[in-house]
């Protein structure tokens, strides 16, 4: 059987989850097997959740270089292997590393897959939103990124053997240094990539009201999101845009309050699994995507659900 190679995403030596999900996708296509760049990192999740093989590349240049000798470490490794398909997170550096690795290696890619079969067919979300379509590369190695949430990360023990691999680093890798890393500020809320619940705001929440939608999330174990109209106001960060041009997410559970659903915002949020809708206007287009709506003033309907949850959950 075939390898299948996942790149492991981790902070602080901690793997994230959405490396767990693609180890679970993998075992449907071939032999997990996990690449780590770093030093520090915990591999004990990565036998947990099925690679029988654990690729480790330690050293600086990982570290204080941008994504291309990560690309050319894998692009090595793909033409040792011939694996039957390379998993990637669908980040940003994730994205820029599959298209720079499928270059190198004269294979096709697919970004933002939001499900893959066990043909390597994948389904994904084109054209803003507007078009749900299923791809496969046909052509070399095929190179997939993967939307967080795409899967639920099932446990599956596996041997984890771990292998060092030494992988050279061009002069021409090296060409733009990491200078400084400035560390984001986080809160005890989960990642708003990662979350399997989301709440968020957008131009009807006003300015001064995003403690509504905050209250909500956390009622709820889940993260903050807000729209566009909403961040470019100075009503809530920039980090925490869902969109287009902000984060994609695909949770469990989308809450969309005072969002009137541009095509730019549902672009970042339309594959999530059930989405629920508070808007006054019941002509909003974000209606359109909704599996419940409530047609009310989500100043009075966001603290009543609150309230609500909090008295459940007693």
């Amino acid at each position: 059987m075939a390898e299948v190679l996942v790149l492991v995403d981790h902070a602080n030596g901690a793997v994230k989850k959405a490396t767990l999900e693609l180890l679970t996708i993998a075992r449907s296509l071939g032999e997990p097997a996990a690449v780590v760049f770093g030093s520090g990192v915990d591999t004990a999740p990565l036998a947990e959740y099925g690679a029988a093989t654990i690729y480790v590349a330690e050293g600086a240049d990982y570290a204080d270089y941008v994504v291309l000798p990560k690309a050319e470490a894998l692009a090595a490794l793909v033409g040792e292997k011939s694996p039957a398909a390379v998993l990637i997170p669908s980040t940003a550096d994730g994205k820029e590393i599959a298209g720079v690795l499928a270059l190198a290696t004269n294979s096709g890619v697919i970004t933002d897959a939001v499900a893959v079969a066990a043909d390597a067919t994948c389904t994904q979300s084109v054209f803003g939103g507007a078009v749900i379509v299923q791809s496969k590369v046909t052509a070399g190695t095929p190179i997939i990124t993967v939307r967080p949430n795409s899967a639920a990360p099932s446990p599956e023990a596996a041997a984890g053997a771990v292998v060092a691999i030494d992988a050279p680093v061009s002069e021409a890798a090296k060409a733009a240094r990491i200078t400084n890393r400035v560390v984001a500020q986080k809160g005890g809320r989960p990642d708003l990539a990662e979350a399997a619940i989301v709440v968020s705001g957008g131009r009807g929440v006003g300015e001064g009201n995003f403690g509504l939608i905050e209250a909500l999330a956390d009622e709820l174990g889940g993260a903050v999101g807000a729209s566009r109209a909403a961040t470019d106001a100075g009503w809530y960060p920039h980090q925490f845009q869902v969109g287009q041009t902000g984060k994609t997410v695909s949770p469990s559970l989308y809450i969309a309050s005072g969002i009137s659903g541009a095509i730019q915002h549902k672009a970042g949020m339309q594959t999530s699994k059930t989405i629920v809708v508070v808007n006054k206007d019941p002509e909003a287009p974000i209606f359109e995507l909704a599996d419940f709506g409530v047609v009310g003033d989500l100043h009075k309907v966001v603290p009543q659900l609150t309230e609500e949850l909090h008295k459940r959950k007693g």
